[in-house]
């Protein structure tokens, strides 16, 4: 939980760094604000994405299972071809 928080801050920082970059009219100082802005989204998004996941196996762990082994299977043809 406390990672999303971060990734928050840090999404909040990289728009502020963003707007200053604009108003002084510093393409350098936007581009890292944006890029740090959407970094943090994805982060925040991957750990979001990573809670479902784990809540939805705690749930159901048969499922769990089953999607895991399928992935190996899946992992195992690719791999394995010639």
């Amino acid at each position: 939980m406390f990672g999303k928080a971060e990734d928050k801050a840090k999404e909040v920082a990289g728009a502020a760094q963003e707007a200053f970059g604009e108003a002084t009219g510093s393409p350098e100082h936007e581009i890292k604000g944006a890029a740090r802005k959407y970094a943090s989204q994805a982060s925040y998004a991957v750990r979001d994405g990573a809670d479902v996941v784990r809540h939805r196996v705690e749930s159901n762990p048969l499922a769990g299972v089953a999607v895991a082994a399928a992935v190996g299977v899946v992992f195992g043809y690719l791999l394995g071809r010639k």
